[in-house]
């Protein structure tokens, strides 16, 4: 019942972790609270939001939108194209782990960020963020930036 040395030492090392960052924010806190204009809480405030606001544009690839985003553009191209019925959106099926590639003309709707297909009489919700590519005639006619 009573711990190894290994495991001892494992606990001290996280518990050295949290304490260190404890510290760490302490110091922050603390020291950058206590920076001249920064002791007025409404500059302090001001500050922030203007830190924030500017965040959101040098960082807008990691916004949670960005696949909503993505399924628009997908549905847009996939609406726009003259032939349609030649379309066809390859995912990445993460049951079978490999890509799949369905009929645009089996699309019935963009909901939220999932494309919905009709195929043998049952739905298919495909996340945009999974989608790998559009083809024409087997052909790649647009990937997405991100892709992988």
């Amino acid at each position: 019942m009573f711990l190894h040395t290994d495991k001892l030492k494992k606990y001290f090392w996280h518990l050295f972790g949290v304490i260190g960052i404890v510290f760490f924010w302490t110091g922050m806190w603390d020291g950058v609270g206590n920076l001249g204009p920064l002791k007025n809480s409404l500059v302090s405030l001001g500050i922030g939001l203007v830190m924030l606001t500017l965040s959101s544009f040098i960082f807008k690839e990691v916004t949670p939108l960005e696949d909503a985003k993505l399924g628009e553009i997908i549905y847009q191209k996939i609406s726009q194209h003259p032939a349609k019925h030649e379309l066809g959106l390859t995912y990445h099926d993460k049951g079978i782990n490999k890509p799949m590639t369905l009929a645009v003309h089996n699309l019935k709707r963009l909901e939220k960020d999932f494309f919905v297909f009709i195929k043998e009489g049952k739905e298919i919700f495909i996340p945009a963020n999974k989608v790998k590519e559009l083809t024409h005639n087997g052909q790649t006619h647009w990937k997405p930036e991100a892709s992988s």
